[in-house]
C-alpha cells in the first residue's frame, strides 16, 4: 500500500519544486538574483532557473516610467507664492543598483523630484518661470539625473506642467502686460513721427532748391481742392506774387486829403 502512494507524492513534489524554480521574464524585464543573500547576477529575458531556498530573484522593469510630481508650494526669488507641478520621465538602466542602493526606487525618485522642484524654482523669478520654461526643464533634468545615477536610474526628461497663481497676481500680470503694450504703441508712434519729420525736412530742402517743384506742388494742391465738393474755395497765392504787390503799395504816395 505504501509502495503505491510514494510515487505520486514524489511526482507532486518534483512538480512543485520545478514550478518554484522556474521564472519567465519578458523582453523589458530583468531579474536581480541573490544567492544566500548575496548579489549573484542579473538574468533575463527569457527562462530563468533558480535553486529553491538558495536563490531569490527581484523583477525590475526597464521601461520608461512616467511619474507625476504633485503640486508644490514655491516661493520665487522675487517673493511670489505659487503652486507648480511637473511630470518626470525616467528608467532603470542598472537593475542591481535600483535594488541594492535604494529601497523602493519609485518612491525615492518621487520624493527627490519634489524637493528638487522646490529648490530649483525658488532660485528664479516669476517671469523666468513663465518665459524660460525649457531652460528650467533642462536644469531640473540634469540635477535629478546626477542625483539618481547612484541608484542606476536615468532621468530622460522633466516637464513643468502648470504654474498656478492667485487672482491678485493674475490681475497684476494683466496690468503689467497692458502697460507694456501701451509703451510699445507710444514708442512706435514716436518712431513714426520721427521718420515723418525727417522726410518732411528732406522734402522742404528739395522744394527750396527747385522753385519749379514748388509751383507744381501749388498746382497739385489746387487740383485736390477743386476735386472736393466745397461751397467755398480759398486759393492760396505764392509769396513771389504777393511780395511785389506789397512793395508797390508801400512805395505809392498816400491819397490827398
Amino acid at each position: 500500500m505504501t509502495h503505491l502512494i510514494v510515487p505520486p507524492l514524489l511526482i507532486l513534489l518534483l512538480v512543485l519544486l520545478a514550478a518554484s524554480s522556474l521564472r519567465i521574464l519578458r523582453e523589458y524585464e530583468r531579474g536581480v538574483v541573490f544567492q544566500l543573500g548575496r548579489f549573484w547576477r542579473v538574468k533575463g529575458p527569457g527562462l530563468v532557473i533558480l535553486v529553491p531556498g538558495i536563490q531569490q530573484m527581484v523583477r525590475i522593469d526597464l521601461r520608461i516610467v512616467t511619474l507625476d510630481v504633485p503640486s508644490q508650494d514655491v516661493i520665487s526669488r522675487d517673493n511670489v507664492t505659487l503652486k507648480v507641478n511637473a511630470v518626470l520621465y525616467f528608467k532603470v538602466v542598472v537593475p542591481e543598483r535600483a535594488v541594492i542602493q535604494v529601497e523602493h526606487y519609485l518612491a525615492a525618485t518621487s520624493q527627490l523630484a519634489q524637493t528638487t522642484l522646490r529648490a530649483v524654482l525658488g532660485k528664479h523669478t516669476l517671469d523666468e518661470m513663465l518665459s524660460e520654461r525649457e531652460r528650467l526643464n533642462l536644469d531640473l533634468q540634469k540635477i535629478l539625473d546626477s542625483q539618481t545615477d547612484a541608484w542606476g536610474i536615468k532621468v530622460t526628461n522633466v516637464e513643468i506642467k502648470h504654474v498656478d497663481l492667485n487672482d491678485s497676481m493674475i490681475r497684476a500680470i494683466a496690468r503689467q502686460a497692458e502697460a507694456e503694450r501701451e509703451r510699445r504703441a507710444k514708442v512706435i508712434h514716436a518712431e513714426g513721427e520721427l521718420q515723418a519729420s525727417e522726410k518732411l525736412a528732406q522734402a522742404a530742402q528739395v522744394l527750396a532748391r527747385e522753385p519749379q517743384a514748388l509751383q507744381l506742388r501749388y498746382l497739385e494742391t489746387l487740383t485736390v481742392i477743386a476735386a472736393d465738393k466745397n461751397s467755398t474755395i480759398v486759393f492760396p497765392l505764392p509769396l513771389d506774387i504777393v511780395g511785389p504787390l506789397l512793395d508797390v503799395l508801400r512805395r505809392s504816395p498816400p491819397p490827398a486829403a
